[in-house]
């Protein structure tokens, strides 16, 4: 028997499911959980060399690459180090699941344009205070990420030979 108020979705709707739920921090979700991102996703475009954010700017949104690639750099003396490049299916401005959170690196545009899928914080955080169990999933892949970083940061220094001090990673700022 088909349940008469279970939510049909569009085809363009479902499209967008199947789009996000290769991208790490949704991958958890069902449709539905999904669909309450829906209201707020903006679609943005961004021309070769335009600044998305700057490292220490207010995390203000997610971004999701749909087209085009964006490098993320950490600025050292007079240029920027390129730490990771974002492509298609791929989030970035992940610490805008986390409340007053600034950048920690720059995201700038290195393709001849990009097209990006925008989440407010805002809107992620009206989702995760009216649902904790979508909160919960990111939440958990969110974790599963940095920890991930880590283990790639941690083996980085080793094969490094300890060049640089990774004990102030784990010092608290004064």
């Amino acid at each position: 028997m088909i349940n008469p108020f279970s939510r049909t979705f569009s085809e363009q709707e479902l499209e967008v499911f199947q789009f996000l739920s290769q991208v790490n921090f949704f991958e958890r979700l069902k449709n539905l959980e999904m669909a309450r991102f829906l209201p707020a996703i903006q679609y943005r475009k961004y021309a070769k060399e335009e600044v998305i954010f700057f490292r220490g700017d207010p995390s203000q949104a997610l971004y999701v690459v749909t087209k085009g690639i964006i490098h993320l750099t950490l600025d050292v003396k007079d240029t920027f180090e390129v730490i990771k490049e974002a492509r298609r299916g791929e989030a970035f401005g992940e610490n805008s699941f986390i409340e007053n959170a600034t950048r920690i690196y720059t995201a700038i545009v290195n393709s001849d344009q990009a097209e990006l899928m925008v989440i407010p914080h805002f809107a992620i955080q009206e989702v995760f205070d009216s649902h904790p169990t979508i909160k919960a999933k990111i939440m958990t892949s969110l974790a599963e990420y940095y920890n991930e970083n880590n283990r790639r940061l941690f083996k980085s220094y080793k094969n490094s030979f300890g060049f640089f001090n990774l004990g102030e990673m784990f010092e608290t700022p004064q």
